[in-house]
């Protein structure tokens, strides 16, 4: 085998898990394709010691750490396919070249899939925004949107009602809420907009106003989204690993998947995508893939 670990996906989750699996002593590659979810966001928040950093910034800085374990190598490409073999696994990336290790940990990221509205995309991870304990602070007591319907937007509303009181939901069709729910809205000042949305008009991402279908403009500071997922590279089939239903890669405690040898750790395992979390499971992923490779040596 040419490496002990082959980790794919470079950022916080993989960074962290090569840290651990360095300091191990274990022969490791990592293997990234450049396009962390997050490279539209200004600043990072709620990750002690780097409150307000660029994510760029911390992503530098904890690559450089970890690289100073010469065990420890990375590689700038993307990774295209992924099976087991006899005693271990091969990763081949675009260029033809293959790689081979004992074990595989992925740390691949999610795909964020947004409503087609004009706008949006530009303004995504700006003042666009997904999550209020990496962003609601920012934004507090501002009047901001809630593009979702149904029972996510009334949880939702619920949470950020904390932060804002100022707060419109945006449908962007029919109403899904129940009687119950509306009334509730309603007793707390909270505006249900049925219109659908045409654009988010902006500034280099800041958002100004949300134009509707009839032309009418209401200028907002920020707009909540809930995105579909996928996973950002799927393995399920070539390794026969599972997914959940929410679209993560299953795992048990260990951050192990459903097909033995194979690790997950980060957001392509969980929806709870703040830094410190998806760092702390590529912690936990490298301490039990280190000790599975102790126990098959001793």
């Amino acid at each position: 085998m040419d490496f002990d670990v082959i980790i794919i996906g470079g950022s916080y989750a993989g960074l962290s898990a090569a840290l651990t699996l360095g300091r191990s002593t274990r022969n490791v590659l990592i293997i990234d394709a450049d396009k962390p979810c997050n490279r539209q966001t200004p600043h990072s928040h709620n990750f002690l010691t780097h409150d307000g950093d660029r994510p760029a910034e911390i992503s530098k800085v904890a690559k450089a750490e970890v690289l100073k374990y010469s065990t420890v190598k990375f590689l700038n490409a993307k990774a295209d396919s992924a099976k087991q073999m006899e005693g271990g696994f091969s990763v081949g990336l675009e260029d033809g070249k293959y790689f081979t290790s004992r074990k595989l940990l992925l740390a691949t990221g999610l795909k964020d899939m947004l409503p087609d509205i004009k706008g949006l995309a530009a303004c995504w991870a700006i003042s666009a925004i997904h999550c209020p304990y990496c962003h609601g602070y920012e934004v507090k007591n501002e009047k901001v949107g809630l593009l979702m319907n149904g029972e996510h937007a009334f949880e939702m509303a619920k949470n950020l009602h904390l932060w804002n009181k100022d707060l419109s939901i945006l449908t962007n069709g029919k109403s899904e809420f129940t009687a119950e729910q509306t009334e509730k809205l309603k007793s707390k000042s909270i505006t249900v907009l049925e219109e659908e949305i045409t654009e988010l008009e902006h500034q280099n991402g800041q958002l100004e106003n949300i134009v509707f279908t009839s032309g009418d403009k209401i200028a907002f500071k920020a707009i909540y989204v809930k995105p579909e997922i996928e996973q950002h590279v799927n393995f399920s089939e070539q390794l026969g690993f599972e997914l959940t239903d929410l679209k993560t890669i299953k795992v048990d405690e260990q951050q192990e998947t459903t097909a033995k040898g194979v690790y997950a750790a980060g957001d392509c395992a969980t929806l709870f995508r703040s830094l410190s979390i998806v760092t702390a499971a590529g912690t936990v992923a490298a301490v039990m893939i280190n000790k599975a490779l102790i126990s098959e040596d001793f």
